[in-house]
């Protein structure tokens, strides 16, 4: 796992020997299928500008210059740096896009490797992936660790993934565990997930605490978004892990 001294990193220390949640857990207010919600494309963006930024800097110190990286739950935009963006402009980078509309896929240049709606991608051997990214999207996955073992089984030996969970949601379609715990209880049950689907090293890092002041836009606060915290810029983590292959 690359780390970087400037952000607090606390390693994740398994609670239960055995899962924990109960199906009620990962009901949801609105259990209409998801390609009906999603059927119009948003292109927004889900965390505000000062958090975006603080973004960037985090996948500019964690992520791979050359392989294979899927951004899953993905949309118009994957908030990847410069150095991202230069690195598929070479070739020397694929990046897969998954996610559930089509029309703000096709908009996400940076997917050079093409984008799928659904499902994992198929990949052999050779072609595994190198690392994996989800922004503010974890808490809408119902079946969390069958989507992270899958994605764990696609990955190589060494390879990452990083999950970003802020306070912003569409509270309709989180789950309603997400909706009852606090901040950090969140952070905890998706270390939670990444156990029991199998991956090691899980860590939990403070990429912006969201102390930062600045004015936010109808979107970032509260038009199409549930808003969980108060003030500031928003809060951002990322529960990460690698992949262990004995």
């Amino acid at each position: 796992m690359v780390s970087s001294t400037s952000y607090r990193v606390e390693p994740y220390t398994p609670r239960h020997t055995s899962w924990p949640y109960s199906p009620s857990d990962f009901t949801r207010q609105d259990s209409s299928p998801d390609t009906s919600f999603y059927t119009s494309p948003r292109f927004v963006t889900h965390i505000d500008d000062a958090a975006i930024v603080s973004l960037r800097e985090y996948y500019d110190s964690v992520l791979p210059r050359k392989g294979k990286i899927l951004d899953f739950c993905s949309s118009w935009v994957s908030h990847y740096p410069p150095s991202i963006e230069q690195a598929v402009q070479r070739g020397e980078l694929q990046v897969t896009g998954m996610g559930m509309n089509k029309a703000e896929l096709d908009a996400n240049a940076l997917l050079n490797n093409g984008h799928i709606a659904t499902s994992l991608p198929e990949t052999s051997p050779s072609a595994k992936l190198d690392a994996s990214t989800c922004v503010v999207s974890i808490d809408y996955l119902t079946s969390p660790v069958a989507a992270l073992t899958s994605l764990r089984t696609a990955t190589k030996s060494s390879g990452t993934v990083h999950l970003v969970i802020s306070n912003r949601c569409f509270p309709t379609k989180a789950m309603s565990r997400w909706l009852r715990v606090d901040e950090n209880e969140r952070l905890q049950m998706v270390g939670d997930y990444l156990h029991f689907a199998g991956w090691k090293g899980i860590e939990i890092v403070e990429v912006s605490d969201g102390k930062a002041t600045q004015e936010k836009g109808q979107e970032a606060s509260g038009g199409l978004f549930g808003w969980m915290g108060m003030g500031g810029s928003d809060p951002l983590w990322v529960v990460r892990a690698r992949n262990e292959i004995e």
